[in-house]
Parts: C-alpha cells; structure tokens; sequence
C-alpha cells in the first residue's frame, strides 16, 4: 500500500522483524531499489548489520535521544578496539616490526602483530610508509574495526564511562 501513488519518502519500522533470512534479504533488495530511484526512506531497525548494508546515515538514540549519526564508517571509527593485523613469514619478521613499531598484541604462535588503528586510509598509508622505510617484510594485513553492535553498546552505556566523548543532544 505504502507504493501506491509512487512516494518521494517512506517511513520503515522494523520492516523485517520476524523474516526469515531469505525474505529478509528480499527486502533489502526492495529497499535499495527504491533508494536508488531516488526515494528517501527512513528506515528503524534493532538489526545494526541492516543498517550498516542499507543505511547511508544512521542515527543512534539512547532513551529517545540523539546521541550520535553519521556513516556507519564514521560511526565505527569513534569506538576503540580498531586495529590493523599484520601477518609474517618467518619470526624474523615479526620481530623486527616489535622492535620498530612497539609492542602492540603480539602473537607469536600466528607470526602476528595487531597495532591499534581506526582503520583509516590515511592511517593504513602511513603505517605502509612506515613498514616501508624499516624494510619490513608483511606477508599479510588484515583491517579490523568494531562493528554497529560494538557502536550502540559503547555509546549507549554508562555516561560515566563513555570514552568517545558521545554526548546527549537535547532539542533547543
């Protein structure tokens, strides 16, 4: 019903609560192709990983109350546990990066050496250029940043222990 008459901007409650995986994905289809139609669609959700696959801004509330939007990217990139794994051939490798590029989490049976990072591009290049300059072989890199659940868990906890700096937005 919502279709008839070719609307600009629908509104979506939980659209999938309670599908089944394929329905589900049905509807995400259906989704994107009415966004790429040029329709606006608001869209709520407690399902975070549909909203990272639909939504090109998302918008958290706590308790009813903006607390923080942006791309799900940007969003990711506020919480702390990001960081960049690098894989070495041989325990040479993966001392020599220990040494030049500090402790980080070491893991020695892997040959590997998580540093802390926000995933960036900016951030990656400069940790190339860097293994670069020190003549460091990687066999491998692997980027890992906190998902939307790791977001809403962080931003929505205690205001005491919030380590983003999230603040609440209070209407004017």
């Amino acid at each position: 019903m919502t279709l008839v008459g070719d609307p600009r901007i629908i509104f979506l409650d939980e659209p999938t609560t309670g599908l089944d995986p394929r329905s589900r994905h049905t509807m995400w289809q259906v989704i994107r192709r009415l966004a790429a139609g040029g329709v606006t669609i608001f869209l709520t959700t407690q399902y975070l990983d549909e909203a990272d696959e639909l939504a090109e801004r998302i918008a958290v509330l706590d308790h009813g109350r903006l607390i923080a939007e942006g791309t799900a990217d940007e969003l990711k990139r506020r919480i702390p546990g990001g960081h960049v794994r690098l894989q070495f051939a041989d325990p040479s490798g993966l001392e020599a990066a220990v040494r030049r590029l500090g402790e980080g989490a070491r893991d020695d049976a892997a040959l590997a050496l998580a540093l802390p990072s926000d995933g960036s591009v900016g951030s990656l290049r400069a940790l190339l250029a860097r293994l670069d300059h020190e003549a460091i072989e990687v066999e491998g890199l692997s980027v890992h940043t906190p998902d939307l659940d790791d977001v809403f868990l962080t931003l929505t906890g205690n205001p005491d222990t919030r380590k983003d700096g999230a603040r609440e937005l209070r209407p004017p």
